[in-house]
């Protein structure tokens, strides 16, 4: 009994080729069985390396890259190849290549194996293990220093920043002592911890104020409700950028660094490293996009109601942005400079109505659609279940999971 166990397991073993727990250092294996015997060749993309310096390295045919080329060509392209992404090659004792897996990102591999016509390619979704984090805290100084500078954590803070974007402006609204508490799904391979999956529910008390977001789904569509059912989206964003520190206010007199006078500042300035990507806050037909005396390089944006923003300052406009277009809200029109009067990179950021400038801070804007009567009972359930979750987080009490459940 315990031989024929030995050789069904010497037969399964060199079956299982697709793993995905790569190792980061390169490395070479032996996997036999009593008919074949195969090499399994593990690294990671070096900076600059390519497939052809991979195979120059283990001495593999340059004919069977051709033939690999070929079989991904309509999948996923073998020249772009990534610095850190593993890989894993199984050659047999012919040397030919029996699989070939890429990891091309954090959620889908490439997957070419040899078939007797020929090599076969298919792009596989990592299965990733969801478990439920919460996770809450007190804002300290910003959104990422609280939540965490770690590259996971800040995509955590971004996520939450988009959900309220249109009712925070994570630059200017954020007060010492506002809490947070988001309910996420925390994604797992082989028991170890590889990155937040979707905020399920989220709440932001700021200065006094609390904003509850909630994920839901319906007619294929994913969104974020309040908790009467309305969506979270609005006609204006309250900011042109991913929030960073808005190094003026509005005001109706203000000295002008170079100028050397007071005169009115009738917009917001956000200071931000040259190249950030600037955003339309609203949709609209974009009616001038050009170089303008102090603005520099200008956006103007018409929506509707006889409402204008203007972007100014910017280092370059994006490609396709002209007079005429029409644009969506959040869709990059330009990128931060330092063009026209301005001391350092920043964007000028404008609102007006009927000519007149407003504060788009003080700006409310119209809400979105809202969920069908015949869904909102579902609805309810869901977000019931999501503010006990909520309750149960308690700051100032920081709580981050990275390798356990919460």
């Amino acid at each position: 009994m315990k031989k024929v166990l030995l050789v069904a397991i010497l037969v399964i073993i060199p079956l299982l080729v697709i793993r995905y727990n790569f190792s980061i250092i390169n490395r070479s294996e032996e996997v036999t069985s009593e008919k074949t015997k195969y090499k399994e060749i593990h690294g990671t993309i070096n900076k600059g390396e390519t497939l052809f310096d991979i195979f120059k390295k283990y001495r593999l045919g340059i004919e069977e890259l051709f033939k690999l080329r070929e079989a991904s060509a309509d999948i996923h392209r073998l020249r772009e190849l990534y610095p850190g992404q593993p890989y894993k090659i199984v050659i047999d004792d012919n040397n030919q290549i029996n699989t070939f897996i890429y990891w091309i990102d954090d959620d889908s591999i490439l997957n070419i194996t040899r078939t007797e016509s020929g090599y076969c390619a298919d792009k596989k979704s990592v299965a990733y293990e969801k478990r439920i984090h919460r996770i809450g805290g007190l804002i300290k100084d910003n959104l990422i220093s609280s939540i965490g500078e770690d590259r996971e954590n800040l995509m955590l803070a971004l996520q939450l920043s988009d959900i309220f974007a249109w009712d925070i402006d994570f630059t200017t609204d954020p007060r010492k002592g506002d809490i947070f508490k988001i309910v996420v799904e925390g994604l797992y391979l082989d028991e170890e911890f590889k990155k937040y999956g979707e905020i399920l529910s989220a709440e932001f008390t700021n200065n006094g104020e609390t904003y509850r977001a909630y994920k839901f789904e319906y007619n294929g569509e994913t969104d974020y409700y309040d908790a009467e059912g309305k969506s979270l989206k609005k006609t204006f964003l309250k900011a042109p950028l991913s929030f960073r520190r808005i190094s003026s206010g509005f005001s109706n007199r203000r000295y002008h660094p170079i100028l050397k006078i007071y005169r009115p500042h009738q917009g917001l300035d956000y200071a931000t490293p040259a190249g950030t990507p600037v955003s339309a806050t609203a949709n609209g037909i974009i009616t001038f996009a050009g170089y303008k005396k102090q603005y520099g390089k200008l956006v103007i944006i018409k929506h509707s109601h006889d409402w204008k923003t203007y972007y100014g300052h910017l280092l370059k406009i994006a490609k396709g942005i002209r007079k005429g277009v029409k644009v969506e809200q959040d869709h990059v029109i330009g990128y931060v400079g330092a063009t026209g009067l301005a001391t350092g990179p920043h964007l000028h950021y404008e609102m007006r109505v009927n000519k007149k400038p407003v504060n788009p801070l003080s700006v409310k804007s119209v809400q979105g659609k809202s969920i069908p009567k015949k869904l909102i009972a579902d609805f309810r359930n869901f977000r019931d279940g999501m503010d006990t979750q909520l309750a149960s987080i308690t700051p100032p009490t920081f709580v981050l999971a990275k390798n356990k459940d919460i």
